[in-house]
């Protein structure tokens, strides 16, 4: 019996031939893929050292395909039960974990087969893991952090709740101006973005809004008292961003403009009703501010060879 990880292990009834018990090999101890298995079965996520017997089998899914979904919780038998651990409850965004597996070995200069050979998985599942959204195992987790030289709280992106671009610059970091048709299809029709104003006393104020993009003009609701409101009838500058932290790249665009109240009733009902998004503050925000860029550019950095 040889396996890799990925395959599932099946466990058989003597009698009918019908699967008893199924799980995902998420760690081998040998390399050339025999036995025992590290399993996470599917009835109970548990993760098991598992020595099969005669009524078990391998079924090699390609390394693409996904595990059945958890069944009933049948009786455990037919193979030597070992060492249990239970998995953790939180998950991380599993397409992120493969994005940081991707950037630190490129970051390291790692190909892909030296770093499955660490890892002891084969180069197709580790392809797999690095482009499309898979739910990877903590006992997977852990070898790919060990085989980068990492922790496995950095691959699931601990420090979220830190402001972003704490990580490792780009090796060869490039910078693009944008232009003005790249700046507006950025900005998209809607999101959050930061507004700077000048509140009173004249000191200057950046604040978080939802936004929403209606023909050429920026346009967001707010309360008449709030720090956002001191916008209408001056010079603004709206500015929105993405940093994709695990790539270490990111785009900004800048819009600098006069802001107004929208002051027909109709117009205001109309926008209130196409709104993607009721502000996240919360509360009673029922004025309407309307920026209409005079200026509008962006910057966006990128891998020099891109």
């Amino acid at each position: 019996m040889r396996a890799h990880l990925g395959d599932q292990l099946v466990i058989e009834s003597a009698t009918t031939g019908a699967a008893r018990r199924d799980g995902e090999i998420v760690g081998l101890h040998h390399d050339d893929g025999t036995p025992p298995y590290d399993v996470r079965w599917s009835d109970t996520d548990e993760v098991t050292l598992v020595f099969p017997g005669p009524d078990a089998h391998v079924r090699h899914l390609g390394h693409g395909e996904p595990r059945s979904a958890p069944a009933a919780r049948p009786a455990t038998g037919g193979a030597a039960d070992v060492s249990r651990a239970a998995a953790p409850a939180h998950r991380a965004d599993p397409g992120d974990i493969g994005r940081r597996v991707a950037a630190e070995r490129r970051r390291q200069g790692l190909s892909r087969e030296e770093t499955a050979r660490r890892a002891r998985m084969s180069p197709d599942y580790l392809a797999y893991l690095e482009e499309r959204p898979a739910d990877l195992t903590p006992a997977t987790v852990i070898r790919l952090a060990d085989a980068l030289g990492t922790t496995v709280a950095a691959l699931r992106g601990a420090g979220t709740d830190l402001p972003p671009g704490q990580g490792h610059a780009l090796l060869h970091p490039r910078l693009l101006d944008l232009g003005p048709r790249e700046c507006r299809s950025l900005l998209a029709t809607h999101g959050v973005g930061r507004i700077a104003v000048s509140a009173s006393g004249g000191s200057p104020v950046v604040v978080p809004v939802n936004y929403e993009v209606v023909g050429e003009a920026i346009v967001f609701r707010t309360a008449p008292d709030s720090v956002a409101a001191a916008a209408a009838e001056t010079e603004v500058a709206f500015e929105v961003d993405h940093v994709d932290e695990a790539m270490s790249q990111g785009w900004s665009v800048l819009a600098v403009g006069p802001a107004s109240v929208v002051t027909d009733p109709e117009a205001a009902r109309t926008l209130a009703r196409s709104a993607h998004t009721t502000p996240w503050a919360g509360g009673a925000r029922e004025m309407w501010i309307a920026i209409r860029p005079t200026s509008l550019t962006g910057r966006r950095i990128v891998p020099a060879d891109q």
